[in-house]
Parts: C-alpha cells; sequence; structure tokens
C-alpha cells in the first residue's frame, strides 16, 4: 500500500491525461475511484494498473452531466472507500464548430460535461471535503479558457467558468483545510492532438516557446503538486502546463 489513506475520485480518469493523474496519485492515495463514460477495457486495464501498484481501485462508469447519476456513483464509491477527500475533474469532450455554425445542443453539450459535470461532483463530495478537515479539489482546464480559441467558444466557455468555479469553492473551503486549484494544459500528446491534420498540430506548435507537445505525465505531476501536502498554502490558483503557450 501506499501508507496515505486518502481516498479519491477523479473522473475521466481511464484514458490519456486522466489515466496519468490516476496513476500518478497511486502515490498519495490508497483508495481511487474512477469515473468514465467511454471503453470498459481502458476503465479495466486502467484499475488493474493501480493495483498493481498496492492502490484499490474501482470504475464506474457515469455521465457526469447526469446530476443523479454522479450522486448515485459517489454514494457507490463512498460505501466502497470511505468518504472521499481528493476530487479531481478531468472529464470533458469537445465539439469543435464556428461560432456561426455551432449547434445550441453542442454548445450545451460540452458545458453540460465540463463545467457542469465539474459542479455535480464537487456536490456530492462536498460534506465529505467539510468534515475531513483535510482535503483537495483539482479541476483540470485549458489555455482555450484562459485565451479563447477559434472554433471552441463551448469548449473556452465551459473551461473559463471552471475558472470561476475553482476560486469560489477555494474561498469556501480553505477555512476547511481544503484547497482548490486548477491546471490549464495546453496541447499535449494525447489521442485528440494525434487525429489533429498534420498542417494544423505544426501551425499549433509554432505557437510553443518550447516547440513540442506537453506529455500526459507532466500535466499529471502539476495534480499530483497540488494534491500534496506541499501545496498546503496554495489555492485558488490556475497552474498552466502549456510550454510558455500563454503568458
Amino acid at each position: 500500500m501506499t501508507g496515505n489513506a486518502n481516498t479519491a475520485l477523479i473522473t475521466g480518469g481511464t484514458r490519456g491525461i486522466g489515466r496519468a493523474i490516476s496513476l500518478a496519485l497511486s502515490q498519495q492515495a490508497e483508495r481511487i475511484t474512477l469515473l468514465y463514460a467511454g471503453r470498459r477495457d481502458a476503465a479495466e486495464d486502467t484499475v488493474a494498473a493501480l493495483a498493481e501498484k498496492g492502490v484499490k481501485a474501482l470504475a464506474i462508469p457515469c455521465d457526469v452531466a447526469d446530476q443523479a447519476a454522479v450522486k448515485a456513483a459517489v454514494a457507490q464509491a463512498r460505501e466502497a472507500f470511505g468518504p472521499i477527500n481528493i476530487l479531481v475533474n478531468n472529464a470533458g469532450i469537445t465539439r469543435d464548430g464556428l461560432t456561426l455554425r455551432m449547434s445550441g445542443e453542442d454548445f450545451m453539450r460540452v458545458l453540460e460535461v465540463n463545467l457542469a459535470g465539474a459542479f455535480h461532483t464537487i456536490q456530492a463530495c462536498y460534506r465529505d471535503l467539510m468534515k475531513a478537515g483535510w482535503g483537495r479539489v483539482v479541476n483540470i482546464g485549458s489555455v482555450s479558457g484562459l485565451m479563447g480559441n477559434p472554433g471552441q467558444a463551448n469548449y473556452s466557455a465551459a473551461k473559463a467558468g471552471l475558472v470561476g468555479l475553482t476560486k469560489t469553492l477555494a474561498r469556501e473551503l480553505a477555512g476547511r483545510g481544503v484547497t482548490s486549484n486548477l491546471v490549464a494544459p495546453g496541447f499535449i500528446d494525447t489521442e485528440m492532438t494525434r487525429e489533429m491534420p498534420e498542417e494544423t498540430l505544426k501551425r499549433a506548435l509554432g505557437q510553443v516557446p518550447v516547440g513540442r507537445l506537453g506529455k500526459a505525465e507532466e500535466v499529471a505531476q502539476a495534480v499530483a503538486y497540488l494534491c500534496s501536502r506541499g501545496a498546503d498554502y496554495v489555492t485558488g490558483s490556475v497552474l498552466q502546463v502549456d510550454g510558455g503557450m500563454y503568458m
């Protein structure tokens, strides 16, 4: 075992950046629940990888946009592992398109998953965090939420909203020993970026001073720091992991 009695819940924690975060937090939590909306095989693989590290892990299918489903999933996690004191909101989707052509459905669905989904998990874990006397909330945003991005009115708006949600929670829970921070990745090497047209990716990298894609593990290490005791005095912050893309 890790020797750490923390209990974590990670949304979107089974693939890409989420999987890297789950593995990184194996050093800080003995029990980890993963909420996922997609591939069961990836969820089972991540649970197995955590088990190899001595972590008790559970994967629960859940659409975080569905508040009732989130409440049920958190209740299941609590029944299995006890109160949650580390929460990482990583679940997110994209439905890109120019503002003129974006459907109202696509706009709202991205906000429901990326922003309202985080609110739902925070609310479901709120009493646990208050009572724990020590806790962490880390929301995964994006530089798109800080600088905007053509074709991502929905995604940028949702990620910008996460900044306000993060800071509000930081003010509400600071007196309880709970911190709330946001990590804002830039272009990270994931399945999504690998599917980008080569010319688009080349143009995007031209905006990154370090001249390369970030690694999922680099985002995960930022999250692990914010979830550590070393970050006791860090709350309400936005930590960019973007190679200098936005400054």
